[in-house]
């Protein structure tokens, strides 16, 4: 069998993870941090590109992994617009929307863009994977009850295609031929109904949909919201804060931390108890409607992110869903991983490339 070499790039606020893969095996991995007035001197987000890009290539070639050996470059998928699931050759249009930031600037953008101009430089294809942005959802779950405001798919689409295709092989089939429930829960949380390869539902994890989490709302109650809104006390920065980043968990509680929340359980404190409950329940109940929106025809619950490796968090929801049938624990994100596998795939020819 050949042996691939791929180049994986995934920006962040204030870093850039890159890895080595040599077909499945990572063989080398750095963050790269970046300080913060270093970033400031750019507009926008996508405008640090060129200067992560040559981090990047001084990095491998101190580390004895000069850029003209890979056979492919894959970065992380942006705030693109809305794309089916899938291994996507990074194109012009692709890289005009992420400079644009069509749906939004963050750091992820610079991984297509990243991805692109390493890839050209060295005539090597450049890739995205499962970007944020994948839309697969059936008609029915686009309707919210208002016209004005459709239902959007955004959500873990990375981590939780990659771990259903891990059940799947794990179950000895094509995760085209499986029905799975995959909840990743981390600083938000998204619970999406696999139906034979494709998302069909899934709450949108970045505005507020679905269960609360640590630091972020979920859904709330919409009248209460609308008179908070207009009540004169909060400007729409304080009402995106508390949705996102200062909601849920931290909300309550003042950390975002389950391991210290789970301290003060031990110790006995009954708000955190209360709490704590509360996330598993809201979890648990996002859980149930997927399994209608399946009509109860589940190969496996599969539970990832990083609250899935605690132990204990994830027996009190298999508690609550285990009347569903196999529950399956595939804790933490494994990102870099699911990037190299599916520039993998294509590279191996078990897959074909779409064009965005």
């Amino acid at each position: 069998m050949s042996e691939f070499l791929i180049l994986v790039i995934n920006p962040g606020s204030t870093t850039t993870k890159i890895s080595v893969f040599k077909n499945e095996n990572e063989i080398f991995s750095k963050t790269i941090s970046h300080k913060i007035e270093e970033l400031a001197r750019f507009n926008k987000a996508s405008d640090q590109d060129l200067y992560r890009m040559e981090i990047i290539v001084r990095t491998l070639r101190n580390n004895k992994f000069p850029i003209e050996k890979l056979h492919a470059v894959v970065g992380r998928g942006g705030l693109l617009r809305p794309i089916e699931g899938g291994t996507y050759n990074v194109n012009e249009q692709m890289i005009a929307d992420l400079k644009s930031g069509i749906q939004g600037d963050h750091p992820s953008n610079c991984g297509g863009l990243i991805a692109y101009a390493i890839g050209k430089a060295i005539a090597r294809p450049a890739f995205i994977v499962d970007p944020v942005v994948v839309d697969e959802l059936q008609p029915e779950a686009r309707i919210s009850g208002m016209p004005l405001i459709p239902r959007k798919s955004i959500f873990h689409a990375l981590n939780q295609k990659a771990v259903a295709r891990e059940a799947a092989d794990s179950l000895g089939k094509s995760y085209f031929e499986c029905n799975f429930i995959v909840c990743h829960m981390g600083g938000g949380v998204t619970i999406g109904a696999h139906k034979k390869g494709r998302v069909v539902d899934v709450n949108n994890g970045l505005d507020g949909d679905g269960p609360f989490s640590p630091e972020r709302s979920g859904a709330v109650p919409v009248g209460d919201l609308v008179r908070a809104c207009y009540s004169g006390g909060y400007t729409l920065p304080d009402m995106k804060k508390l949705i996102k980043g200062h909601g849920g968990m931290v909300a309550y509680l003042g950390t975002h931390d389950l391991r210290e929340v789970e301290k003060q359980v031990i110790k006995g404190d009954d708000k955190a108890r209360l709490i704590y409950n509360a996330m598993v329940y809201q979890i648990s109940k996002e859980i149930g409607a997927a399994a209608a929106v399946l009509a109860g025809d589940i190969d496996a619950v599969v539970l990832t992110g990083g609250l899935a490796k605690s132990g204990r968090f994830v027996k009190i929801i298999e508690q609550s869903v285990s009347f569903l049938g196999k529950i399956m624990i595939i804790p933490g994100e494994q990102e870099m991983k699911a990037l190299a596998l599916g520039a993998l795939r294509v590279l191996r020819g078990e897959e074909e490339t779409k064009n965005y």
